[in-house]
């Protein structure tokens, strides 16, 4: 049997905080491992709570979600983040997407839709919610957008010819960190192989002013 799927809750709003929990709280295969009112609370208590999915509000003091979002995936690559937010323009979802968000909640979703979310990101695909997803538009380019700046860092340095060791030591992390971020990037791009990310670099120009010659 899988371990329950150990959920943070980060939220400067204690009553909404406290009544995701009390829903989540009802699903067997859910363990709500901490409420925290900040991003910068988040992070400091990141590896002591090891979370498999973040639902992560926006717009807290000491350090908002977009931010918190980027720190957590440095560290864990492997967590998956909702960002839960009243704001349904495309600017914040966009914004929250290309920080390494997997999915978006409106704060007024019907409440069984919360665990539809986690269920969905940590299967792997994104999940927005249906005002979300009407708010967006498909981009071209919107692949690598969706990219953390980390993530593009990584790109260019495996299209570079890099192996994983290289990179885990010019970026001072651990090789199972880059592994993980390979996986990410391949899964976000489409892309199976190191071959096909060295072609979607040149093709997409995150090459360029390099000075590599392929």
């Amino acid at each position: 049997m899988t371990h329950p799927l150990r959920i943070a809750i980060v939220d400067d709003h204690p009553m909404v905080a406290e009544g995701i929990q009390s829903i989540l709280e009802s699903y067997n295969d859910v363990d709500v491992v901490g409420t925290l009112n900040s991003g910068r609370e988040m992070i400091d208590q990141l590896e002591t709570l090891a979370p498999d999915v973040i639902l992560m509000d926006l717009n807290m003091p000491d350090l908002g979600g977009l931010t918190a979002t980027e720190m957590v995936l440095e560290t864990r690559p492997q967590t998956r983040i909702v960002i839960l937010s009243m704001h349904d323009s495309p600017e914040y979802i966009s914004s929250a997407l290309s920080h390494g968000a997997m999915g978006y909640l409106l704060k007024d979703v019907p409440t069984d839709e919360i665990k539809l979310a986690i269920d969905t990101v940590m299967g792997g695909d994104q999940y927005l919610c249906t005002g979300a997803k009407g708010a967006i538009t498909p981009k071209e380019g919107g692949a690598r957008d969706a990219l953390t700046g980390r993530e593009q860092t990584i790109l260019l340095q495996l299209a570079q010819g890099q192996s994983n060791k290289e990179v885990a030591l010019t970026l001072d992390i651990s090789v199972r960190t880059v592994e993980t971020h390979r996986k990410n990037i391949k899964r976000k791009l489409g892309i199976s192989s190191t071959a096909g990310l060295t072609r979607y670099a040149l093709e997409h120009g995150v090459l360029q002013g390099t000075g590599v010659d392929f």
